[in-house]
């Protein structure tokens, strides 16, 4: 029996604050789950012995844990612990670990708040920031639960928050929280040991946490504390309850708070305006309009057979077309703009207020809906801001669809050069000081009035994420009214984060705009000028921080991001966001007839519909979702650093692989790795950081390409879909869709292939193990070097001394078959080495990578030739090996030059 009884006692675990979490949610599920299991070995002692020690000590260590943590939750919150403090204290074991096991079942499955999914209405928590005493609390709680209604649409819960401190964290932590209301007496640090959860963004937040508010009094601390959680979580409703004059308050707070209400005058008004604030983020006009016109009857005398179903459910040969896709895709097809619809072409309706809602959302002053993808709002965005002759700074390997808007546009064409990563296989981003290089370029030659936008990618395909204030700000001290366009397709999901938000082109604009109009800003100007003196050289302009003349600048950018591809819309949904400046007066118009020139008279509704799905989403959960984004991809990570198998042969990429020491001046090695704490400081600070959401494996020593591990064994072998590959690397995401369950099955697929690996080596004869053996040495060397951006050829360089270069005339002429032929690789090579121009007549652009390597006009050297040489891909457009490169001839370009 003594056996039996020592082997149900739980075994010592390792302190959980000593493990590796990359969130407080993470710390506290775990937590609970060894909580629950504790409990139950203690109901299984006997009763007739003792607890042993050990067992006590755990038990109270995991107490300890979780007390500042659940003061953060409503559930089970400060009142669960207590109870579980309650039936320990008094020996009720049975039931404390019945108890412990609901409230953890609950915790997992989220349904703590209420029923159960579909019948439960939303649910959120509201978070009291006062010094409440428990009696004080509890009336709050009993005043608010009485004012409920059997139609109200959301059920809330209360978290107290008795200081400043614990206000912060809580908004952190816990992304339940929707709405905080502020009285008027509130301490500056927490009664609780915070230093847990502090680790985790001590830098995104806790940066002068407790002091913030010392030494204010009344508004001005309710004001501090409104900034701060704005600052973090700018989607949160704001209140203020004083006993202060309400009317004088109102006024001098500013637009943080959303109403202000004196103490002594009930709740019902508070109350109300809480659920009316979730409202307004919950509501989705257009989807909300769609669906009352798809459950409309209508007769149906237009264009579309497909509307309300007519050609499909009677048919004998489609039906499976309504099972697979379901009725309601059908009943919300139409043509109709009007009967409570609305026009995207000239929007006044419902679909108006859904694009006001999401330019709210996303912090922009317009927000567009396209419904043909990014490519075409960038093109868009181009067409509106380039006229033909306008110069355009460009990231020469951004996507296709930037390279494709530049020459319908006629814009003159200076492409920058990224930093390369050989080894990997591809490139990085472009450095300020390349961007400023060529604008000083063009200012010495009197071109600078010419130039009209800059066009960079944020983040890149791989995760290079740009510092967008410092490099707007530097560019427009040099041109103060540059247009910035930044391709956010990869990063729709960075504003709901308050460590990626920062990197945010809207961010950004706001940040500058504020900034400009301070007279703090224009003191430091002038400082700065000082320091300059009146005509600094190039030189010194390159290497100095610049900043630009607040009487002259003007804030003017645009972000086109992919919803559907970090956020949640159907394919092909995405959004172009605007903070411009002078938009009404200088782009409204172009703007428009830009839209018109590549939107459909016919956009597809559902797709419109899910896009205010997923600003509705983005709204409400968009934060919490990010953060468990953010945690797959941390276990992703750990899952395969810290397996002994596949250690051995894979490994993912850290920051000082992927972004040079040069551009880091935090130092910070693996942002993720130590929490948000000093990844807030590198996002801070650095001019280039690493999405840790991308995680880039690097197979070389498997032995096995990049292409090769796709296909044949990812993708064939076990469906595993992966983004991006290169010679020696696959390119993973996570999203905000990504569970654990995918994480766990990625691992397990990625150990099948490490261990036929494995198996395959020892099977090998010497001969065939010194091929492995210099097949992976050949892949972890990496490819042939990344080749820069040669040059436009002098016919296509109306500069001349200048790099800009008119990508349209080139293209247009290789319409003309005349101007062309075809060359070999073998056959350019030769000419090149010979010192023959030979110029390329079409974009040349491999997948991997996927940027162009050659455009229309671009002279061929021997760099671009050598990387073509080295790739092992499967597709290439605008090369065949049969026939070779497409160029123009001797001929076309002499009468050109002529």
């Amino acid at each position: 029996m003594g056996d039996k009884a020592a082997e149900a006692a739980p075994r010592p675990a390792e302190p959980l604050t000593d493990s590796v979490y990359n969130s407080v949610r993470q710390l506290r599920a775990d937590a609970w789950s060894r909580l629950a299991d504790l409990t139950h070995h203690l109901a299984a002692h006997p009763s007739s012995r003792p607890v042993p020690e050990e067992t006590a000590e755990q038990l109270e260590e995991l107490f300890r844990l979780l007390t500042p943590i659940e003061n953060c939750w409503a559930s089970p919150g400060r009142t669960g612990l207590t109870e579980l403090r309650r039936l320990h204290r008094t020996g009720d074991l049975t039931r404390l670990a019945r108890r412990a096991d609901d409230m953890n079942r609950a915790l997992g499955t989220d349904t703590y708040h209420g029923a159960p999914p579909p019948e439960a209405k939303p649910y959120f928590e509201v978070l009291v920031v006062g010094e409440l005493d428990e009696a004080e609390a509890a009336d709050m709680r009993r005043e608010l639960k009485q004012l409920r209604r059997e139609d109200d649409e959301f059920v809330y819960e209360l978290v107290m928050a008795p200081s400043h401190e614990d206000a912060v964290i809580a908004a952190l932590v816990n992304s339940s929280v929707q709405a905080v209301v502020v009285r008027h007496r509130f301490a500056d640090r927490s009664q609780h040991d915070t230093t847990v959860m502090r680790r985790f963004f001590e830098g995104t937040a806790a940066e002068g946490i407790t002091t913030a508010t010392q030494g204010e009094q009344g508004e001005e601390r309710a004001r501090l504390l409104g900034e701060r959680l704005h600052d973090l979580r700018p989607e949160l409703d704001l209140y203020l309850v004083t006993e202060a004059s309400v009317e004088r308050t109102a006024g001098t707070l500013g637009r943080r708070f959303a109403r202000v209400f004196h103490a002594q005058e009930g709740l019902l008004e508070l109350h109300l305006s809480i659920l009316h604030g979730i409202g307004e983020r919950y509501s989705a006009p257009f989807f909300t309009a769609l669906r009352a016109h798809s459950r409309r009857p209508t007769g149906v005398f237009h264009a579309l057979p497909v509307s309300r179903a007519t050609s499909v459910v009677n048919s004998r040969w489609i039906p499976e077309m309504v099972r697979f896709y379901g009725l309601n895709v059908f009943l919300a097809e139409t043509s109709a703009t009007t009967g409570g619809l609305d026009s995207l072409l000239d929007p006044t309706g419902p679909l108006r207020e859904a694009q006001e809602r999401a330019a709210e959302t996303f912090g922009s002053r317009q927000t567009y809906f396209v419904t043909n993808g990014t490519s075409t709002a960038n093109k868009v965005v181009v067409q509106a801001l380039v006229r033909p002759g306008d110069i355009v700074l460009v990231d020469r390997n951004c996507h296709k669809s930037h390279h494709y808007g530049l020459l319908l546009a006629g814009a003159q064409v200076v492409y920058l050069d990224a930093y390369p990563l050989d080894q990997y296989g591809m490139y990085g981003a472009v450095p300020l000081e390349e961007i400023k290089r060529k604008l000083l370029m063009l200012r010495a030659e009197g071109l600078l009035h010419r130039v009209k936008l800059l066009l960079l990618t944020n983040c890149t395909f791989d995760g290079i994420v740009y510092n967008p204030s410092r490099v707007m700000e530097e560019c427009l001290a040099l041109k103060p009214d540059l247009a910035f366009l930044w391709d956010e397709a990869w990063f729709a999901f960075a504003r709901f984060h308050p460590v990626y938000r920062r990197r945010t082109a809207m961010a950004a604009a706001r940040r500058l705009t504020d900034r400009y109009r301070s007279p703090e800003y224009a003191e430091r100007y002038a400082e700065h000028r000082e320091r300059l003196g009146d005509d600094p050289d190039d030189e010194a302009l390159l290497h100095h921080r610049l900043m630009p003349d607040p009487a002259t600048v003007r804030v003017r950018v645009y972000a086109t991001q992919s919803t559907h591809k970090t956020l949640t819309a159907l394919r092909q949904g995405s959004m172009i966001h605007v903070f411009d400046q002078d938009f009404r007066h200088k782009a409204a118009e172009t703007f428009r007839e830009a839209y018109m020139t590549h939107t459909s008279t016919s956009p597809n509704y559902q797709i419109l519909a899910s896009l205010d799905l997923g600003r509705r989403q983005a709204a409400l959960e968009g934060f919490e979702l990010v953060q468990k984004q953010l945690e797959q991809a941390g276990v992703l990570r750990d899952a395969v650093d810290r397996h002994p198998l596949l250690s051995k042969y894979l490994r993912f990429l850290t920051t000082p692989e992927l972004v040079p020491a040069r551009y880091r001046s935090s130092g910070v090695d693996q942002p993720l790795r130590t929490g948000l704490a000093r990844m807030a400081d590198a996002w801070e600070e650095d001019e280039f950081v690493l999405d840790p959401t991308r995680a880039t494996l690097h197979i070389g020593l498997t032995g096995i390409d990049g292409d090769t591990f796709k296909h044949e064994h990812l993708m064939d072998r076990y469906g595993v879909q992966v983004n991006k590959t290169t010679g020696n690397t696959l390119l993973f995401m996570t999203t905000i869709g990504t569970t654990r369950s995918a994480v766990a099955y990625l691992v397990e697929v990625l150990v099948n292939i490490v261990e036929d690996l494995e198996e395959r080596l020892r099977e090998m004869t010497p001969r065939e193990r010194a091929a492995y053996d210099r097949r992976s040495a050949e892949l972890c060397r990496g490819s042939a070097a990344l080749p820069d951006f040669s040059a436009f050829h002098e016919a296509f360089r109306p500069g001349g001394r200048t790099p800009e270069g008119d990508l349209r005339k080139a293209f247009f002429l290789a319409y003309d078959d005349s101007t062309c032929t075809y060359l070999t690789a073998e056959e350019v090579a030769e000419r090149v080495a010979e010192g023959e121009e030979i110029v390329s007549a079409g974009f040349v652009t491999p997948y991997p990578p996927g940027f162009p390597v050659l455009v229309p006009g671009q002279l061929i050297n021997e760099a671009a030739l050598r990387y073509m040489d080295a790739l092992d891909t499967r597709e290439i457009h605008g090369y065949r090996p049969e026939t070779g490169y497409r160029v123009f001839t001797e001929t076309a370009l002499k009468e050109l030059t002529a």
